[in-house]
């Protein structure tokens, strides 16, 4: 049987109570005593329990995420996620408070971050910009002994604990793919859309997707990336400006969001009618998908994403490890035949 806390005590010739402010480093314990359970807790090979001393303990676990504002459809099913979360808190232990920064906005999550209170905070979970003033201001965060996890897009470089998202560069990859057989035997090019390559989960979409169609597609060109800011007017905009400068426009793959305004652009224009890649399943993709104008979309589970990122910091929080299994995200690909 696994050794507890009495067996600790009779080992050391100590009370409970003794054992209970060692193993939870309170003060008023002798330097000599502290070293009796210690040397017992090591011959006995006692390994504590956290999650029963924290339910024990009653402890909660403070949190925030930081999230882009805006109509983002998807970064709005994330928020709802989140928002499911922060009502499931009294159950898990956490309390959660959300932070939105308008897209994009380094400068905005920089200021975020550097108000965060390291004795009120245990955790954060940021959808990062990719640049180095984010970077410095996590790893601050970090120096403080705040938790950081990224969300959706990662920050390389940075010393975030853990990244709650899909390998972007499969994705990217796995579009590649779609777009290569969805154009067997078709000579053109590919128009890449993309919200911002500051955000390195555009960057590595776009790269995996690059990778693909050079060794394995070379008589399809890209075009692009062309970024929008994940606008749909903006979108909109450059789709039409593409497809009515070049009749050779064989597929589409929006690596971003904004797909409401890539729906208008492709359906003013019905005799000429691209293979499309895009996204995130919501409403707009969904009946895209169903109406014939999207080939395909590429999803993640933002709700795993949110549950994932609440373990990990919870248990960075408890001084453990995540399991690396129960936290890899999937990437899944939808027809308009095995939608949910």
């Amino acid at each position: 049987m696994r050794p507890t806390v009495h067996d600790i005590a009779a080992e050391a010739g100590v009370s409970l109570a003794t054992v209970d402010r060692v193993l939870n480093r309170r003060p008023g314990v002798r330097r000599q005593t502290v070293e009796k359970v210690e040397n017992a807790v090591h011959r006995l090979g006692y390994v504590r329990d956290v999650t029963a001393a924290n339910l024990a303990r009653s402890r909660v676990y403070p949190f925030v995420f930081v999230i882009p504002a805006g109509p983002n459809s998807f970064m709005r099913v994330l928020e709802t996620e989140i928002d499911a979360a922060v009502q499931r808190g009294s159950a898990e232990r956490t309390s959660i408070r959300i932070e939105t920064v308008p897209p994009f906005d380094s400068g905005a999550i920089v200021q975020i971050l550097d108000t965060i209170d390291p004795q009120a905070v245990t955790g954060v979970a940021l959808v990062a910009t990719d640049t180095d003033e984010v970077r410095a201001a996590v790893d601050r965060l970090i120096d403080q002994g705040v938790q950081v996890a990224t969300l959706v897009s990662d920050l390389p470089g940075s010393r975030r604990v853990h990244f709650c998202g899909i390998d972007n560069v499969a994705a990217g990859r796995t579009a590649g793919n779609l777009v290569g057989r969805f154009c067997a035997g078709r000579r053109g090019k590919v128009l890449v859309v993309a919200g911002s390559m500051k955000l390195s989960d555009h960057m590595d979409r776009a790269s995996g997707f690059a990778a693909v169609l050079e060794a394995e597609f070379p008589d399809l060109q890209i075009v692009g990336p062309v970024e929008t800011n994940d606008d749909a007017a903006t979108v909109r905009q450059a789709v039409a400006t593409a497809l009515d400068a070049s009749s050779d426009i064989v597929a589409i793959y929006n690596l971003g969001a904004g797909n409401r305004g890539l729906i208008e652009a492709i359906r003013a224009r019905k005799q000429h009618k691209p293979a499309v890649v895009a996204h995130e399943v919501t409403p707009h993709s969904r009946q895209a998908l169903a109406d014939g104008i999207f080939d395909a979309v590429i999803n993640q589970d933002c709700g795993h994403e949110v549950r994932s990122a609440i373990r990990v910091l919870k248990a960075y929080a408890d001084g453990l490890n995540p399991l690396s299994a129960q936290e890899r995200i999937r990437i899944d690909i939808f027809l308009k035949d095995n939608l949910p």
